[in-house]
């Protein structure tokens, strides 16, 4: 607990554009400290963009101080080596949480979007208009994959809360 309140990192990973979003949660109400996307240089070797996904990261988390995170599980794709890719990236994010000590929740996106929205193939507009309800922001201007990962986080928080008041 940072600051008063349950800080968590939301992340949604992908080898091109990693979107990140840090929450803090005070007495149930979740408040946004900082989004955004981390955009790797798409012309670089595979492990260069990781290498960008994992310090970026590092700072972010350094920076922000987040006691948990929550990824977005791989999303199965038609073309094996887009998932693979996408693996990877996922991996870069998960190992620069881990190396700071933070544990990880993993959630499928169709999760995220039940929790948030209240069925599971919700569209992007109606998790991104949660997203920005949940948080209390009136015009949000931040990337899709930004507004994906405060739904990761949002969905972390709300899973954690209910876990604590069932006892599970």
């Amino acid at each position: 607990m940072a600051g008063g309140g349950l800080v968590v990192i939301g992340l949604d990973p992908g080898s091109r554009v990693t979107g990140y979003g840090v929450v803090r949660e005070i007495s149930g109400q979740a408040e946004l400290i900082v989004t955004g996307t981390i955009r790797t240089p798409v012309k670089k070797d595979m492990g260069t963009r990781l290498g960008v996904i994992f310090d970026r990261l590092a700072e972010l988390i350094k920076m922000h101080g987040p006691v948990e995170a929550a990824i977005e599980n791989v999303f199965v794709s038609k073309n094996p080596s887009s998932a693979l890719k996408l693996g990877q990236a996922r991996g870069a994010a998960m190992a620069a949480c881990a190396t700071h000590g933070l544990s990880v929740a993993e959630y499928e996106p169709t999760k995220v979007k039940k929790n948030l929205v209240g069925v599971g193939n919700a569209p992007k507009d109606q998790v991104a208009f949660m997203v920005a309800h949940c948080l209390g922001v009136k015009k949000p201007d931040w990337a899709e994959d930004a507004s994906d990962a405060l739904a990761v986080a949002i969905c972390h928080l709300n899973e954690r809360r209910m876990r604590k008041l069932t006892g599970m």
